[in-house]
């Protein structure tokens, strides 16, 4: 038996890892039946689909023939360093960090910066086109988070208000 699909045969078993992994950290919680669902319940159907999903993948790059073997490429450092990165800020800004004096800058801040940030993952920087994705993004996610569902966390830096 050999491996046919590289590609195929690692992200399978990363899928299967991360489902097992994810399934597992959700039986943490009360799981209940299907009748009455507990909040365990979701993320345990989740992780156990993702594993089921990665096991197939893994067993189909086994067996599917492939031209080349579909080898792994080099790692893109640069999207991967900054799609990680903006996340982290959005993280940081959104709430801030007490323990080095940083405050919350609120969700309207870390928007911007989270999409000004993951667009320099890309080849190509517009501006123009950021700004206005950002904008949207900002303002759908107000209208959507504060307004529609009423969620408590701040929306703008915290020195403002």
């Amino acid at each position: 038996m050999r491996i046919q699909s590289q590609r195929d045969f690692v992200s399978g078993v990363l899928f299967t890892v991360f489902g097992v992994a994810f399934a597992w950290g959700a039986t943490t919680y009360t799981v209940g039946t299907a009748a009455r669902m507990g909040p365990g319940y979701f993320p345990l159907m989740v992780g156990v689909l993702i594993a089921i999903l990665g096991a197939v993948i893994a067993i189909k790059s086994i067996t599917v023939k492939t031209e080349d073997g579909e080898p792994i490429g080099r790692i893109a450092w640069r999207p991967l360093i900054f799609i990680i990165g903006s996340n982290l800020i959005f993280g940081v800004l959104l709430v801030g960090v007490r323990s080095l004096g940083l405050p919350a800058m609120g969700l309207i801040v870390a928007i911007y910066a989270l999409t000004f940030v993951a667009s320099l993952a890309g080849d190509q920087f517009k501006f123009k086109e950021v700004l206005i994705l950002a904008t949207i993004l900002a303002v759908g996610s107000y209208v959507a988070f504060k307004m529609a569902l009423k969620l408590n966390f701040p929306i703008w830096p915290a020195f403002l208000g």
